[in-house]
C-alpha cells in the first residue's frame, strides 16, 4: 500500500521575505518566495513597509504555492506559520493568514520556532543531501543569529554558545555599509573577497569564552582601518577592495571556526551543521568541507534556497511538529522575541 499523503503549508514571514511552501511527507512541492525590494533604498529593513508588503504579497503568495503543488487546498493537512522571532509587524500578517486559512480549511495550526525552521530545514527530503544523524551540533549564523546549538532530537535543543553582542551577519553588513557598498552587504563582501588575498590585512579577534561570539569590537576595528587608510589615501577603499573584504571575510570565518572547534572538543561531536542566511557565504561552506578532511568531521551543509529566510524550512518543521501531534490552538500569539531552545 502506498504510504498516506500529508501535505502540510508552510508560511514565513518574519522580516521583509513573504514566502509560502506546499511540502508532502517532507518533499518541496513548492517554495515560494516574494522579495521586498523597496529597502534597497533605506539601507536595511523598514519595520512598517515590510509588514505593508506582506499584507499586499501573502495572498499571492500561498496561492502561487498551492498551484505550483498542483494540489487542491482541501488537501493540506495543517498550516504551519513562523511565530517568532522577527519584526512584530511582519509577523502578525503571517499569524493571522494561518489562523483564518485553518479556521477555513478545518485543519490543524502549528506555530513554529523560526530558529528551530533553520536548522529543521537539513530534514527536507531532497536527493543528495543527507540527514545529520542525532546528536549533532549545528552553527546558526543569520543578521540577527549566531550561536552553536547541541541538537538531540526534533525539538529538542541546547545553546552551548551565542553572540555576546552582534550577530555575523550585521558584521558582514556594517563592515560592506563602511566600504560604501550597497544593501544588503555581505553577499557583495564575500562576491569581491574571491579576488582578493585573505592575509592581506589582519584585524584583531575577540578574547571572549571558548563558546562566546562579539563582533561590536571586530565592526569598530575595521571602521577605524578604513578611516585610517582614506585618510592617507582617499581612494584607498576602491584601490582594495577585493584584498579588504578578502581579510575581513576571512577573519569572520576564522573566528566562526574557532568557536565550532572549541564545541567539538567539549561535546565530542563531529557531525557540523550550518544554518541560516550566512550559511550561503561561500568561504564558510569551502573551510567547512575542509574541515572534513583535517577534523574527521561530517558536516552537513543546506542548499542555498533554504539558508535566507523561506518557507520550505517552516513546512518541514510543521511536518515534524505533525507527526509528533503537535499543535496549537487558534489564541497563539506571535513573538519578537524567542529562542532556539524554547
Amino acid at each position: 500500500m502506498s504510504k498516506k499523503s500529508i501535505y502540510i503549508l508552510g508560511i514565513e514571514s518574519s522580516c521583509d521575505d513573504t514566502s509560502a511552501a506546499v511540502l508532502c511527507n517532507g518533499k518541496v512541492l513548492s517554495n515560494v518566495v516574494a522579495n521586498q525590494e523597496i529597502h534597497t533604498a533605506y539601507g536595511g529593513v523598514v519595520p512598517e513597509l515590510a509588514s505593508r508588503a506582506h499584507q499586499q504579497n501573502i495572498i499571492p503568495v500561498v496561492q502561487q504555492a498551492i498551484q505550483k503543488a498542483n494540489i487542491d487546498k482541501n488537501q493540506l493537512k495543517a498550516i504551519a506559520f513562523t511565530q517568532g522571532p522577527g519584526l512584530m509587524g511582519s509577523l502578525l500578517v503571517g499569524t493571522s493568514f494561518a489562523k483564518s486559512f485553518a479556521i477555513g480549511l478545518n485543519v490543524p495550526l502549528i506555530a513554529v520556532n523560526h530558529m528551530q525552521a533553520h536548522i529543521l530545514a537539513h530534514f527536507i527530503d531532497e536527493e543528495n543531501h543527507p540527514k545529520p544523524p542525532f546528536p549533532f551540533l549545528c552553527l546558526t549564523i543569520s543578521g540577527g543569529h549566531t550561536q552553536i546549538v547541541k541538537i538531540t532530537d526534533y525539538f529538542s535543543m541546547e545553546i552551548l554558545g551565542a553572540t555576546l553582542d552582534d550577530a555575523v551577519g550585521e558584521a558582514f553588513d556594517k563592515s560592506a555599509k563602511i566600504l560604501g557598498l550597497p544593501y544588503p552587504g555581505g553577499p557583495l563582501i564575500d562576491k569581491y573577497a574571491q579576488l582578493g588575498n585573505p592575509k592581506a590585512y589582519q584585524f584583531t579577534k575577540p578574547k571572549v569564552g571558548k563558546l562566546a561570539f562579539s563582533f561590536s569590537g571586530l565592526k569598530t576595528g575595521i571602521l577605524r582601518f578604513i578611516q585610517k587608510g582614506v585618510a592617507e589615501n582617499s581612494n584607498f577603499i576602491n584601490e582594495n577592495l577585493n584584498d579588504i573584504c578578502a581579510s575581513i571575510q576571512y577573519t569572520i570565518v576564522e573566528i566562526l571556526m574557532d568557536k565550532l572547534k572549541n564545541a567539538v572538543k567539549e561535546t565530542g561531536i563531529k557531525h557540523i551543521a550550518i544554518a541560516g542566511g550566512v550559511s550561503a557565504n561561500s568561504e564558510i561552506r569551502k573551510v567547512l568541507k575542509q574541515a572534513e578532511k583535517k577534523y574527521g568531521w561530517t558536516t552537513y551543509i543546506p542548499k542555498f534556497e533554504y539558508t535566507t529566510d523561506n518557507a520550505a524550512m517552516i513546512a518541514i518543521a510543521g511536518y515534524l511538529s505533525y507527526q509528533q501531534g503537535i499543535f496549537s490552538s487558534t489564541d497563539v500569539v506571535s513573538k519578537a522575541r524567542m529562542k532556539v531552545d524554547e
